[in-house]
């Protein structure tokens, strides 16, 4: 029997397979977040590697049942929706597809793969097609509509449209193209005398000093295995973020929790000229970022590229600013061993408050 999307709204109605999204009256979860209940021989780093792991299991009873949805749509998301559609070509491009939802999620990705290229196509496709013709990530609220609601338009327009470009992804070159230009020339600055990266492995920590704010599929690129990145630019511009690795319930590797920056803010705050400041997101935001103050992002601003939003000039240089990071998370990760399925209780014990 062939499952079919549904809008989110209707999921409750019905026994429905949730992707990357949690239900309490789902047949079954395939989801990544944290405490999701996706069954244990399911679980990957991805929900579409979930999907994935559950397609080659196709005499689970669960997956009998025939209607599948989301609560959001973003690329790790949309894969597992559309994979369940269409299994046989789903499990036919499986590494490529796995690759996709990697780089959608966590923005990570080896270049040197021989599917790299054709991932940053679709993915630049996935992105330029939806700006295009609905809204940006993160964008429902400004739209007056929950993202639960919005998505589903997203997802009736590409479902029945993806499997032709996967197949074939120079048929979507005129909407991927100008995206994909500005990440490989991006690509070739991090891989250039340019751009120097320090790694920290202890502590998840990579220190990435480049000339300017690049966007994420090339400045994240490189920090598989890592959690943390600080991003130091030319003109004492800086900003520390928590990588998605740590929202999320990741399969292939222990992690370390997330730590309450406030402390850490405190610190560069009391290092800074006045009237400067350092600010910090909500350590349970997807990917909160530490960064001067000024005018507060969005939720939209800050899941865009850096290279698209302002960062401020600090007073602190660079070697300064690297040292007190990793000061920071050398104490506060003291005695702390990483390990599998932290929940956001045992984060805020050991990590402080979250704020």
């Amino acid at each position: 029997m062939a499952h079919y999307f549904v809008p989110f709204a209707e999921a409750k109605h019905q026994p429905t397979i949730l992707v990357d999204s949690t239900g309490l009256r789902a047949a079954l979860v395939l989801a990544h977040w944290r405490g999701a209940a996706t069954p244990v021989a399911f679980r990957d780093d991805t929900s579409a590697g979930s999907v994935l792991r559950a397609l080659r299991a196709p005499h689970t009873p669960e997956m009998v049942v025939q209607a599948v949805s989301a609560n959001h749509f973003d690329i790790d998301g949309f894969v597992g929706v559309w994979s369940l559609l269409n299994a046989e070509l789903a499990l036919h491009y499986e590494p490529l597809l796995r690759l996709v939802a990697t780089l959608g999620d966590f923005r990570e990705l080896d270049w040197a793969n021989p599917l790299a290229d054709d991932a940053l196509k679709l993915v630049c496709w996935l992105n330029a097609k939806e700006k295009e013709l609905f809204y940006p990530p993160f964008g429902a609220p400004a739209l007056r509509r929950s993202e639960a609601e919005a998505s589903a338009e997203k997802f009736a327009w590409f479902l029945p449209v993806f499997g032709e470009i996967l197949e074939n992804p120079e048929r979507g070159r005129a909407a991927w193209e100008p995206e994909y230009n500005r990440v490989r020339r991006a690509i070739e600055v991090m891989h250039s005398p340019a751009t120097r990266l320090t790694r920290y492995p202890d502590l998840g920590l990579l220190v990435v000093h480049t000339p300017e704010p690049l966007p994420y599929y090339a400045l994240f690129g490189p920090t598989n295995g890592f959690d943390i990145v600080l991003s130091c630019y030319a003109g004492r511009r800086y900003e520390l973020e928590y990588k998605y690795t740590t929202w999320i319930d990741l399969e292939s590797r222990p992690t370390l929790p997330r730590l309450s920056l406030n402390g850490l803010a405190t610190r560069l705050s009391s290092l800074e000229k006045p009237p400067s400041a350092w600010v910090f997101d909500a350590i349970t935001d997807t990917g909160p970022l530490l960064r001067l103050g000024g005018k507060k992002l969005s939720k939209a601003q800050r899941y865009a590229d850096p290279d698209q939003r302002p960062i401020e000039q600090s007073s602190i240089d660079a070697e300064t600013i690297e040292k007190e990071v990793v000061d920071f998370f050398q104490q506060g990760y003291a005695g702390i061993a990483p390990r599998r399925y932290w929940t956001w209780a045992e984060m805020k014990a050991v990590g402080g408050e979250f704020s």
